[in-house]
Formats: C-alpha cells, structure tokens, sequence
C-alpha cells in the first residue's frame, strides 16, 4: 500500500500516513474551505489501510494548533475509524500534541478523549515549537 503524503497549505495541515511504519501524522492548522473534500482522501486511506486487517500496532500523531468546527467533525469520524479498527485487534494509539499555551488546544484534546471508548489517547504538551 502506498503512503499518502499531503503538503500542508496556508488552510490546511500536512498529513503523513506512513502504511510501512504505521505512524500517522497531521499537523498544522485545518481550516480548508471544505473539511469533507479535503478529508475524503485520508479517510478512504485509513479505511483500506485497515481493511487489510493486522494486530501491528498503529501511532496517530496529531498537532493541530487551530481547527475549525468542520475539521473538528472529521477528526471524530477519524477516531470513530480508529475506534473500531482497535475493537477489531489492532492496536491504536493517539498521540493529540499541544503547546503549553494553547489552553484551546489541549481542551479541544480532553473533549476527544472523553468521546473515545476503545483507543488510547495521550494529551502530550510540549514547550518548544516541533520539530
């Protein structure tokens, strides 16, 4: 299976799913004029990644440091995915990054967590800018 790599825009982040390593990674800010179009592309991604079923486990890295509310739908339809692929044996976790000082952030990270029932999700702050 062939990676998807999107190059993050002014209005849109950069995604990297990586089928080889099983890290995910989206980071930036996601306000595109229109978070489904943007999306379907990962979304279909991640459905056939995990139609080829695997208990390797599988690293989703998220720092987003604005979003709006049409990202914030498609995020939730994303870790409804990953939920579900980690009640059928795959091991997922979630790694939702944010600065120190964007209190936004790190509460938007604590509302999806709540909404999550099967997959592991870590708040991680960070102080510097990533790397």
């Amino acid at each position: 299976m062939e990676n998807l790599i999107i190059e993050a825009t002014k209005s849109a982040p950069s995604i990297i799913l990586n089928a080889e390593t099983r890290i995910f990674v989206i980071s930036g800010e996601s306000y595109p004029e229109n978070a489904a179009k943007f999306y379907k592309p990962v979304i279909d991604w991640i459905n056939n990644f995990f139609d080829q079923q695997s208990s390797e486990p599988v690293t989703v890295n998220i720092t987003l440091h604005y979003f709006n509310s049409s990202s914030s739908k498609v995020l939730m339809d994303i870790f409804d995915i990953l939920d579900t692929a980690h009640s059928n044996g795959t091991p997922v976790t979630v790694n939702w990054r944010h600065h120190a000082e964007n209190d936004t952030a790190f509460e938007c990270g604590e509302e999806f967590k709540e909404e999550i029932e099967q997959i592991d999700f870590n708040i991680v702050e960070f102080l510097d800018e990533e790397p």
